[in-house]
Formats: structure tokens, C-alpha cells, sequence
């Protein structure tokens, strides 16, 4: 293995978006990154040269956060129309849509196995839902302001969340209870993130610090203040090794987690940076800013031990035994010579704008295993059940190049046909009475769930009792 370290280089530079980028985040096959944005659009882009990018679009406000699921087949996205959504990420743009919450849905997460998605809220809880028919499971209430962001662990176990009421809070998915309250912060808690081994949860907050917690011993084990205002997205190297966060002081820093010190401070952005995610090899990194620019690194600095500890922890994925929370282990080898602290600014003057040729995608809808045969005129069948859905669209593209006169032509006709204004008032009307019912349903849900624990405290305290007042033999 090569010892050889080199600094993070610039690889790709997107633009498309028309707002600030809100959330990025690798498909594990490598072949497409999604963006999220405050233009109420999700975007995919792709990595083989020449392929077109894909804009969905089908949320009406801002996207929170977007979030490809384990297989890599489905694109998941949360918004501030209250709504989540499920999407393929191919030229079709077929989505399900589900009422998630009664207020901003700012984070979505899907379990290490694929089964399950967590979304938090403004209206402060925690929800978890299958991802088949995305039927709602239960919530998580004792957050006293927005949640702004929630996470599985690794092994599907535990949740980690961050709030704006200054709390980081560990939940144990089984119980369904909060087994910890981190009171550290000093300002609004903006991003939660499991280390790749599960022993050990960082956040970061508005009083510009990142923080890493031993959940074992509950106890901090890291606090950096090397940014200089607020730290808005974190993410952990695959090798837990390293962490990364994008703040609004416009910059990247990476830490040695190893180490215990800032690594890198990367320039970039024109702006705040909003939005950061390493791929899941961790092989590169990408990052969103408020300059409405995607842009993608290579990592470059990752190669000493790497390949050993990351086996290790798919190992501990892998294995249904409880989690075993251990210190970061020490470094094998000592980097010598590396400064504290450097400084990288990207050479965009020597790059050009990326801005490949964009298919807007409407909200088609899809019901599981099966596709429409025909969105926004486009008539090529696609498998979804396949891996590798996007590879077909370039050819197919080019083909249909010169049917776009007659599909543009179809699509004004569409559009031509308007719908009666009182069928329309109708569905207004239908939609309302829809709203109301789902709120009524998420308060019922809420209170059901108070109840619940409520009974579990009685018939625990009913058993003590029992147990106390039993004669001995």
C-alpha cells in the first residue's frame, strides 16, 4: 500500500440549480451524485461524460435533503412542503409521494439494510416508516424545537438527532426511547452523523464547533472550533479516520480524527458552504454552497491503513452481535512532516463550467414493480429493477433527438386542455379536507404514542410492586 499522501484536488464542478444546494449525497455505484436545493428541485448528475443531468421536479417548496438509498435504486427526498418523496433516478422521474409530517421535513435517512426511512421535522419529532408503501411505524417526541436532522446508526440499531433546542439526543430504535441527552452545544444543533464503526457520534451547531461523542461513555472526545461561523453539514470518511463539514465562514475543513487536529481547510464555494457527503468507498467527496454550485474532490489523502479498517467495519455491520463501542485505534504509521493546518483553494480558473444539458422530470407516479410506459413524451422502456438504470439514456437520448418537435408539440396539446374551474374548486376543496385529516392523524399519532408510554410506566411500576410484595418461600 502506497504512503504516499496527496492534497484533495477538484474533480467536477456542477451547475443547474437555482438556489442555494441544501443536501448532496454519492449513489453507491458511483455512476451519479443528487443534490437537493432551495429551487424546489432534485437534480442527478451523472459522471459519464456527455450524459445528460436530471432535474425532478414535483416538490412545491424547498428541498431539505435527498438521500439514495443502500441499493442505489431509489432517491429519496425531503422538502418543505411537509411531503417526502421516493424517486428512480432515471429519465422516467417515476415518484411516490406520502404526507410525512405537519411541518418542514428537514432530513431523511434510510436503515443500512434499506427497509426503513427516519425523517425529522419542524414540528419537532421523529418519524420512521417502511419504505415499502411508506407506512408510518412510529414517532420520537421529546425534542422541544425543530429537529433538524436524524441518523441511523450503522447496524439500524440507534438514532442520533440534533435540534434546535441546543440537545443531540441517542434513541434506541427497539425501545423506542431516548438512552441520552448531550446538553453540549451552545447554539442549534444543524447536522448529527454516526462514525462508520458505530461507536461514536459527531454534530455540528450554529456556535460554529464540531463535536465528537464515545457513546459508550457518553463522554466528548473531540471539540474543534476551527471554523468561524456557523458549521452547517458533517460527514465521516468510510475509513472513520477523517471528518468533513461545510460552514458558513465559505469553507471545507477535514479533520485527523486520528490525530486529535484540522487537517485541511479547502476554499471553494463563493458563499457559504451548506452541504457536504463523502462517497461510500471514500474515494471522493462533494459539496453544495449557497453560489448554487455541486462541486466533487477526490480525496487523495486516504490511503494509510484504509483498506484494513474499512474491512473492519463492514465486518462489524455485518454482525449481529450488539455493537461494541471502542476508542478510535491509534495510527500505524506517523505522518511526518504535514503542517497543523492547509490551505487549498480550488483552481476553478482552469476548469470549465460544467453544466450539462438538463431533462426536466415531472412527478410521475409509480406503485412498487411497476413503471408507466410513457412520461413528458418519452416512450423508452426501462427496467427498474436493475442496477445500472441511467446507462441506456445517452443512446437513447441521441435517438430521440429528432422526435422533439412532435413531443413538444404533444405537451403543448396536454397543456391546451385545461381543467373545468369547478372540478378544480372541487379538488381544492378535497386537498383541504386531505390536510386537515393528516394533521388530526399525526396529532392522534402523538398522543397514542404518550399513551402507550404511559401504560408500558404503569405495568412496569405494577411488576415492581408485585415482585415486592410477594411472599418468600
Amino acid at each position: 500500500m502506497t504512503n504516499v499522501l496527496e492534497d484533495p484536488s477538484l474533480e467536477r464542478h456542477f451547475k443547474g440549480h437555482r438556489d442555494t444546494i441544501t443536501s448532496v449525497d454519492f449513489n453507491p455505484s458511483m455512476k451519479q451524485l443528487a443534490s437537493g436545493s432551495m429551487d424546489s428541485c432534485l437534480m442527478v448528475w451523472n459522471f459519464k461524460p456527455q450524459m445528460r443531468a436530471y432535474r425532478f421536479v414535483g416538490h412545491k417548496d424547498a428541498v431539505m435533503d435527498v438521500k439514495f438509498s443502500p441499493s442505489g435504486h431509489l432517491v429519496a427526498s425531503a422538502s418543505r412542503d411537509k411531503t417526502c418523496r421516493l424517486w428512480i433516478p432515471t429519465v422516467k422521474g417515476e415518484s411516490t409521494v406520502f404526507k410525512a409530517h405537519t411541518a418542514t421535513v428537514r432530513s431523511i435517512d434510510f436503515s443500512s439494510d434499506g427497509q426503513t426511512l427516519l425523517t425529522a421535522s419542524d414540528d419537532k419529532t421523529i418519524k420512521l416508516w417502511t419504505c415499502h408503501r411508506q407506512k408510518f411505524l412510529f414517532s420520537l417526541n421529546q425534542h422541544i424545537n425543530w429537529v433538524r436532522c436524524a441518523k441511523f446508526s450503522p447496524d439500524g440499531r440507534l438514532i442520533v438527532s440534533g435540534s434546535d433546542d441546543k440537545t443531540v439526543k441517542l434513541w434506541d430504535k427497539n425501545s423506542k426511547e431516548c438512552i441520552h441527552t448531550f446538553y453540549e452545544h451552545g447554539g442549534f444543533v444543524n447536522h448529527v452523523e454516526f462514525h462508520p464503526s458505530g461507536t461514536c457520534i459527531a454534530s455540528a451547531g450554529t456556535d460554529s464547533t464540531v463535536k465528537v461523542w464515545d457513546i459508550r461513555t457518553n463522554k466528548l472526545l473531540q471539540h474543534y472550533t476551527a471554523h468561524s461561523a456557523a458549521v452547517n453539514s458533517l460527514a465521516f470518511h468510510a475509513s472513520g479516520n477523517y471528518l468533513l463539514s461545510g460552514s458558513d465562514d465559505a469553507t471545507l475543513k477535514i479533520y485527523d480524527l486520528l490525530e486529535g487536529r484540522l487537517f485541511y481547510t479547502l476554499h471553494g464555494h463563493q458563499g457559504p458552504t451548506t452541504a457536504v457527503t463523502f462517497a461510500r468507498d471514500g474515494a471522493y467527496f462533494a459539496s453544495g454552497g449557497s453560489d448554487e454550485q455541486v462541486l466533487v474532490w477526490k480525496t487523495n489523502f486516504d490511503q494509510l491503513d484504509f483498506d484494513d479498517v474499512l474491512q473492519s467495519h463492514k465486518e462489524r455491520a455485518k454482525s449481529k452481535d450488539p455493537p461494541k463501542v471502542s476508542d478510535i485505534p491509534p495510527r500505524t504509521q506517523k505522518r511526518s512532516g504535514t503542517p497543523t493546518r492547509l490551505d487549498c483553494r480550488a483552481e476553478l480558473k482552469n476548469m470549465e463550467d460544467e453544466q450539462p444539458l438538463v431533462t426536466e422530470v415531472g412527478p410521475a407516479l409509480f406503485s412498487t414493480g411497476q413503471s408507466s410506459s410513457a412520461v413528458n413524451g418519452l416512450t423508452q422502456e426501462y427496467d427498474i429493477t436493475t442496477s445500472d438504470q441511467c446507462v441506456g439514456f445517452e443512446s437513447a437520448s441521441r435517438s430521440r433527438s429528432s422526435q422533439n418537435q412532435s413531443s413538444r408539440s404533444t405537451t403543448q396539446q396536454l397543456e391546451a386542455k385545461s381543467i373545468p374551474p369547478q372540478l378544480s374548486n372541487t379538488l381544492e376543496q378535497i386537498v383541504g379536507q386531505l390536510d386537515v385529516l393528516t394533521q388530526t392523524v399525526s396529532l392522534l399519532e402523538q398522543r397514542l404514542t404518550m399513551t402507550e408510554n404511559k401504560l408500558r410506566e404503569c405495568l412496569d411500576n405494577q411488576q415492581k410492586i408485585t415482585l415486592q410484595i410477594r411472599p418468600t418461600d
